[in-house]
This record gives structure tokens, C-alpha cells and sequence, in this order.
């Protein structure tokens, strides 16, 4: 039984606990504490704890706050669309574009998490994900010495991160290019190791750190016109 309540709409996750993991991944990801979370999302802490810890149904009201809180989606804290390719929802019928300012782009990724690095090789073009943190608003991330993200080194590269609501019918996508540099500063190296998160998903020994000086931030949003202020 939920400690929020029993006559509320409730939902269940795909998996039992699939949404405290999403909370405790997506807090953790923005670097907030449960205390903040809990009170941008006007519920208690000690029931915040439970969620991240304990498989529970929970319920739709309370979902949706913390959607809110963590700057998400209650569908992306369901995990609803984790089972197929996103972009498949219907467009909406009254969608507004609009182009961000080099600071907005910055506050889109500067969470970190999982971006697309777009590199030349002899067989032409590649784009392969990587797991990136920001710092003082350049790019960085880890790969294996002889990996494809390192042989962005010395070359002109893109470097994307997106985030689509198909809920909301909204979402947009930000795009850093400049020259990947191959860090190799002791202190920048050892600072790194002791705070940059998330490590690299497909684990193993990456410790070559690629750093991408922007020469140029462009990003563009989309939403509908009844969203609008």
C-alpha cells in the first residue's frame, strides 16, 4: 500500500521499482538531494526514501510531482517508452519552434548523462553514444584508447544530446561542435576520476579523457502552442 494514500489514481511501473530507480538515477544525475526533491515535490522525504528503495505502486498525483521536480516526464519515470524507438507519437497539430540561446543550451546539458558524438573515419561519417559531464561549459568523456570516441582526437567533431516528451509532444536537441583535445593534465585527470559521473556504460578500462572546446552552441526546441506562457 502506498504511504500517500489509497483513493488517489494509482499507476504501476513496467517493473516493480522501476520508478524509484528512475527518481534515484534522474536525482542523482541533477545532483539534487532527496530533501530537495521532497520539497519541490511537496511530498515527504522519509516517503521519497521508500520509493527509491522499495518496489511499491504508486500513485499518479505523486508521479506526476516528481516528474516535475526532476525537470522529466511522468512517462519517462514509468519507463513507458523504454520498450521502442522514440519520435513514433503523433505530431501535435500546432507545434512552435523555437532557437536557443547559447546559456539555454548550457542548461540543457550541463546534467550530464548520455550524448552523441558524430567523428570522420577512413569508412566515412560515425556516431556512437558516450556517457559526458560538463565542465566549465566544455565536453567531456571517457573511452578506451583505441576506441572510436578517442579517435575523435585532433578533428573537428559534433557532439549532440536530445530529450523528447512524446506526451507533451515536445522536446529538443542541442549540438556542440569544436576540436576534441585528448586531456592529459595530472590534476584535471585526478579531479575526474573522483567526480566525474556517470562512468562508462560499457565498463572495462577507459581512461583516455576526450574534451570538447565549443566553437560553436546551437540547440532548437520544440513544443506545442498551448504550452506557451
Amino acid at each position: 500500500m502506498s504511504t500517500e494514500g489509497t483513493h488517489k489514481a494509482q499507476a504501476r511501473p513496467g517493473h516493480p521499482g522501476d520508478v524509484g530507480r528512475r527518481v534515484s538515477h534522474r536525482r542523482r544525475q541533477l545532483g539534487l538531494s532527496r530533501e530537495e526533491v521532497a520539497a519541490r515535490a511537496g511530498i515527504a522525504v522519509t516517503y521519497l526514501e521508500h520509493l527509491e528503495s522499495q518496489p511499491d505502486v504508486v500513485e499518479l498525483e505523486t508521479i506526476t510531482k516528481l516528474a516535475d521536480a526532476l525537470g522529466t516526464s511522468m512517462w519517462y519515470l514509468l519507463g513507458a517508452s523504454a520498450p521502442r524507438p522514440p519520435g513514433q507519437a503523433a505530431p501535435t497539430s500546432t507545434p512552435v519552434l523555437e532557437d536557443l540561446e547559447p546559456s539555454q543550451c548550457w542548461a540543457k546539458v550541463t546534467p550530464g548523462g548520455v550524448g552523441r558524438i558524430a567523428v570522420s573515419t577512413p569508412d566515412g561519417p560515425r556516431v556512437v553514444p558516450v556517457n559526458y559531464h560538463v565542465l566549465d561549459e566544455t565536453i567531456l568523456y571517457r573511452t578506451a584508447a583505441h576506441g572510436l570516441p578517442a579517435s575523435a582526437i585532433g578533428q573537428q567533431v559534433a557532439f549532440e544530446v536530445d530529450q523528447l516528451d512524446e506526451a507533451l509532444s515536445s522536446g529538443w536537441s542541442v549540438v556542440v561542435a569544436g576540436i576534441a583535445e585528448h586531456l592529459t593534465d595530472p590534476e584535471a585527470l585526478e579531479w575526474l576520476a573522483e567526480h566525474a559521473d556517470p562512468g562508462p556504460w560499457a565498463g572495462g578500462t577507459r581512461q583516455t579523457w576526450v574534451r570538447i572546446s565549443p566553437q560553436r552552441v546551437t540547440g532548437r526546441l520544440i513544443r506545442t502552442a498551448d504550452l506557451l506562457p
